[in-house]
């Protein structure tokens, strides 16, 4: 699987003298999405997972309101030719998150962690992790992609091919968490997202009105509660 996402090249490396060095960097991927025979996104991935990353964007824009309404994904030289059940119905959006999922603090560092313990990024410095947990204990997917969109967009597509009720899960993602994360959040039902890193001012408005709360700044065994803390105990 690396040979797929990885790629060896050779540079010149400056360290007090200019020698000659090589080393696997991440290979980036167009993915050309046609949904029904129309041109629906094209984006630059991790050519991996490639099936939950368009199910995962299909269900985030409400396209479909579950895997089965995708009847096929066929990928072939980066294009990706969708088939879509002609009588599914479309997802309405939703717009507030109603969850009673209550998680401890201890169980949302250990899924920040596990999200951390990527072997490419180890190697490359240059992907971003993201992990769904049901009840903020099971692993249901963790994936990884060049952007931390590609990367949740993924891992509600593996969870939704795993029939995952998202009301009851926790998202961690590596990184900010800017305004468009938290509306994916939103979008999907989740409604706990964690990370290492911070959210930005908007983010953390969208959450305090759509109910989603933010865990971010995670350190050994402290972190920071951005909006509706009730949720973490």
């Amino acid at each position: 699987m690396k040979s797929k996402l990885l790629k060896k090249v050779q540079y010149i490396r400056a360290d007090g003298e200019l020698s000659p060095a090589g080393e696997r960097i991440v290979k980036e991927t167009a993915l050309k999405v046609i949904v029904d025979g129309r041109h629906f996104a094209t984006a630059m991935i991790l050519a991996a997972m490639e099936k939950e990353y368009i199910t995962g964007l299909l269900y985030i824009h409400g396209f479909i309101s579950r895997a089965a309404d995708i009847v096929s994904v066929e990928i072939k030289n980066n294009i990706a030719d969708v088939k879509l059940n002609k009588d599914r119905e479309k997802r309405p959006i939703l717009q507030n998150i109603n969850s009673n999922l209550i998680v401890c603090k201890e169980d949302v560092l250990n899924c920040v962690r596990a999200i951390l313990k990527s072997p490419i990024f180890e190697e490359t410095e240059a992907v971003h992790s993201a992990g769904l947990f049901l009840n903020a204990r099971e692993v249901v997917s963790i994936t990884e992609d060049l952007g931390r969109h590609n990367a949740f967009d993924k891992v509600i597509g593996a969870g939704l091919l795993k029939n995952i009720d998202f009301n009851k899960v926790l998202a961690a993602s590596t990184g900010r968490q800017p305004v468009e994360m938290i509306l994916k959040c939103r979008n999907a039902g989740i409604p706990i997202i964690a990370t290492k890193g911070v959210p930005t001012s908007m983010a953390v408005e969208l959450a305090e009105k759509t109910g989603i709360t933010i865990a971010g700044q995670m350190r050994a065994d402290t972190m920071t509660v951005y909006s509706h803390p009730e949720r973490i105990e």
